[in-house]
């Protein structure tokens, strides 16, 4: 039997978790965000109801899912009414005591993925990591989590911010540089879709080897002469230090 399952937040993680949860058999009974319109968008995908003042909570949910901003949640927290069930919030880098000033029962499921509300994900394969600060909690939390992936591991709030910042580096520091690349091509009006198949590749290579044996280009040999070269076609001084940090980083990690 599915859990009662309330949403704070109505973001890229809420919408992705919540039809994942909903569609697993799990009844979302509300969906709670200070903008109603983003409430009620999310709400009527999942067959729920929208609030947008925390005082509206429905208070019997078998779960509080806090899926926020990091420096917003502990302000909704605390304007939190006291409810039955058990809060959990989804943020890597926060412990999970950041809930339990407000309230007994309290956890944490972090699914390890970069999520858009436009863009829907199998959460099958999705590593979601867990705690709580009790067992009975953790295995509602277990349970929950497990109705939508086979990859659910307890991880402590320690670990998990080192986690998070490992994602940060593979996941958000990488889609930068897609960025960048991407305005280098279209001053050059070159389209970007030809690094797709460059970008496909460095992808796929790094699931076979380490990231340190897949690595390629000039600044593992430190082809200074090609570097410099490419340094003078970059346009600012910002780019061009990036581009000296990185390639001394990439040759030092290569040694």
């Amino acid at each position: 039997m599915g859990q009662k399952v309330v949403f704070i937040g109505s973001g890229n993680l809420a919408t992705q978790l919540g039809k994942a949860l909903y569609t697993a058999g799990n009844e979302i009974v509300q969906v709670f965000s200070r903008n109603i319109d983003h409430a009620r968008q999310l709400a009527r995908q999942l067959e729920s109801s929208a609030i947008d003042d925390i005082r509206q909570i429905e208070l019997s949910a078998d779960c509080y899912i806090f899926a926020l901003k990091d420096d917003v949640l502990p302000a909704i927290a605390a304007q939190m009414p006291t409810t039955d069930g058990v809060w959990i919030h989804t943020a890597g880098s926060l412990p999970v005591s950041v809930l339990s000033e407000y309230k007994e029962d309290v956890g944490v499921l972090y699914p390890l993925q970069t999520f858009s509300k436009s863009r829907n994900v199998s959460f099958s394969d999705i590593p979601i990591f867990i705690e709580a600060n009790n067992s009975a909690t953790q295995q509602l939390i277990e349970s929950l989590a497990r109705s939508i992936s086979e990859e659910v591991h307890v991880l402590s709030g320690e670990k998990r911010k080192y986690l998070h910042l490992a994602a940060v580096f593979a996941c958000n520091f990488t889609n930068h540089f897609y960025t960048l690349a991407e305005e280098i091509l279209q001053k050059e009006h070159i389209p970007f879709d030809v690094l797709k198949p460059l970008i496909r590749e460095t992808a796929d290579k790094v699931m076979e080897r380490s990231p340190r044996e897949a690595q390629t280009g000039p600044a593992v040999r430190f082809d200074e002469k090609v570097m410099q070269r490419q340094v003078q076609l970059l346009s600012n001084d910002t780019l061009r230090k990036l581009y000296w940090m990185v390639s001394n980083s990439i040759h030092d990690h290569s040694l």
